[in-house]
């Protein structure tokens, strides 16, 4: 009997260490970004794994410090979008805008089939017009939007948009901006960025 708990000792071992191995390695494929705005923090796990096409981007406009200076300029709620048929919840924020002759090449659309990474409460995504013309601009969730993954009808394109991260502290910052005065959609006046630096 003492046997068969000693090796069942060691095998609990073996699997615990294991789970901790892989946990640390998720852990590191997380890159913490923190944003300060004139409104409080907002902090946001960055997914270098799942979408590292687009969380490379953001990371380029952050280490860059082009997100100092920058603003959430607008917000979407249920009550000022009248025309549109698929309603969302979202915050838009974006680079200083004295930098815009800097910004990078457009990036790939990291579709949501392809990342995994969809688009719930507190996600991270990149704004985009058409399909690969994504730069600097991102939006955060507020509530679950699936019309916002690939086949969602938020985008006539229906190539949804890439989302790379989420919201891991600072919901209440986030409702608070969404729930500002706004012209149609337009923050009036807008949130400055104050930094965005990896923690």
């Amino acid at each position: 009997m003492k046997k068969v708990a000693r090796v069942l000792f060691i095998l609990f071992l073996f699997f615990e260490l294991g789970w901790s191995q892989r946990g640390s390695q998720q852990d590191k494929s997380n890159i913490i970004v923190v944003l300060q705005t004139e409104l409080g923090t907002i902090e946001l796990a960055i997914d270098c794994v799942h979408a590292p096409v687009t969380a490379k981007n953001f990371m380029k406009y952050v280490d860059g410090k082009f997100y100092d200076g920058g603003r959430f300029f607008r917000t979407v709620t249920m009550d000022n979008q009248p025309k549109d048929k698929v309603k969302i919840e979202v915050i838009q924020g974006d680079i200083d805008s004295t930098r815009r002759k800097d910004v990078f090449p457009p990036i790939e659309l990291e579709r949501t089939s392809r990342t995994g990474l969809v688009h719930k409460n507190g996600a991270l995504s990149m704004a985009r017009g058409t399909p690969n013309t994504a730069t600097s601009s991102f939006f955060i969730c507020i509530n679950d939007q699936p019309e916002l993954n690939l086949g969602g009808k938020r985008n006539p394109d229906g190539q949804g948009f890439a989302a790379f991260g989420k919201v891991i502290k600072g919901m209440d910052v986030v409702k608070k901006i969404q729930a500002l005065h706004a012209e149609g959609q337009s923050l009036e006046p807008p949130i400055k960025i104050l930094s965005a630096r990896r923690k």
